[in-house]
């Protein structure tokens, strides 16, 4: 923590750090001996984070007063579009926050309860959460308490309705982990003690971990959010009860600036839907990034009346166009060759925008291969198609 909270507080440094916002902080960290009054070093970060809230965290960024973690704790926060997404998923009379940090979850999740707790075992960042919420006027409603997971458990003498969960996914030496158990702190250690104290839990972990080991390692999931936000994947939350859950309802969300995509399933449904296979036709589906990772590869295709270019290229066609799809749409113009001389030939412009799917050539490899700049109206999707066959099917958005 390069910054106590009395640092960036008096009025006139707050007025200090809106006044240079638009300047350099590197630059003016370099200039510190112009203002010998003045903290640069923690308003210099204070500036830098501020630009990483302006989009992140609007809400928190407009607020008049408001002291941001260190840039690390921001990063790790939610933003502003998921945060409030859990919030819709529990509600109740009392939620706790053992992994507080940024205290973003805490705030928004106390909206939807009459009271929450806020537990940060790092006595700085505590110490700016309740400033935060005092700023946000979210005062009355949240209790700060600078304490570990495991210590405040101990303290809790009555059930809660929810207990939410964030660990840390770095270990003592900030190297990542890519297990459950291995966060901190380790959720699976403390689930029997977490159901014992709260009616329902909310974990949520990184894209970055698998989704079925996870569910295995908990037994106890009884639903599984896959949120991205804008069709990029940003955490994965786990809602989990008492009795064991070996199916779990799993549910990829798309969080878009007008619109949610929803798609529900689970993994009896997909492991017996049926699909068939086709070569492209008039048009061509790309699912949503969270369903992707949530694996509806077969029950996709069935739902909508879909055919698949192949069992393993997650890319699926049609002959009339399926308008209300989770993911884009395009209209196929042709299927060609891995080829630069049959690719070119139906291109007016030489650039296109590439995606593979099931390909052994990255997009950087295919791009240079057909001699093709990025961008413009045509979309490239170089695939395996169901014989086997490697091809690239030439597209423009469809409607």
């Amino acid at each position: 923590m390069s910054f106590v909270l009395a640092d960036v507080l008096p009025p006139h440094i707050q007025q200090f750090i809106r006044d240079h916002e638009h300047d350099d902080p590197y630059q003016l960290a370099l200039q510190a001996r112009r203002y010998p009054d003045y903290p640069v070093p923690a308003i210099a970060e204070q500036i830098q984070v501020r630009r990483k809230a302006y989009h992140k965290l609007p809400e928190w960024y407009a607020t008049e007063a408001l002291v941001f973690p260190p840039s690390l704790s921001l990063e790790q926060c939610s933003s502003q579009t998921t945060a409030p997404f859990k919030s819709r998923l529990v509600s109740g009379k009392k939620v706790v926050d053992l992994t507080g940090g940024a205290g973003v979850d805490t705030y928004y999740l106390s909206q939807s309860f009459e009271s929450a707790d806020y537990v940060e075992q790092d006595a700085t960042l505590a110490e700016i959460a309740r400033h935060n919420f005092s700023a946000l006027g979210a005062q009355h409603r949240i209790q700060t308490h600078t304490a570990t997971a495991e210590a405040f458990l101990q303290t809790l003498r009555e059930p809660v309705d929810c207990i939410y969960l964030d660990p840390a996914r770095r270990d003592d030496h900030a190297r990542k982990v890519f297990r459950l158990a291995d966060s901190q702190p380790n959720a699976v250690a403390l689930l029997d003690g977490l159901l014992t104290k709260a009616s329902s839990v909310l974990l949520k972990t990184a894209p970055l971990l698998d989704i079925q080991a996870t569910i295995q390692d908990l037994g106890v999931a009884k639903q599984v959010y896959v949120v991205a936000v804008n069709n990029e994947v940003k955490e994965v939350l786990y809602l989990l009860t008492e009795g064991i859950q070996a199916n779990p309802n799993i549910i990829a969300v798309n969080l878009g600036a007008d619109a949610e995509d929803h798609f529900s399933f689970d993994r009896s449904q997909e492991a017996l839907a049926e699909v068939t296979y086709a070569h492209p036709l008039d048009y061509l589906y790309e699912p949503n990034a969270a369903l992707l990772k949530a694996g509806a590869f077969k029950l996709i295709a069935q739902r909508y009346g879909l055919h698949k270019l192949h069992p393993n290229t997650h890319l699926y066609t049609s002959a009339d166009l399926v308008s209300d799809f989770p993911g884009r749409a395009f209209r196929c113009q042709a299927v060609v060759p891995y080829q630069k001389k049959a690719v070119r030939s139906h291109l007016s412009e030489l650039k296109a925008n590439i995606t593979t799917r099931n390909f052994p050539d990255s997009v950087a490899t295919v791009r240079k291969r057909l001699g093709l700049k990025e961008g413009g109206a045509t979309y490239l999707f170089a695939a395996r198609l169901s014989q086997g066959e490697l091809a690239v099917i030439i597209t423009r958005k469809a409607g």
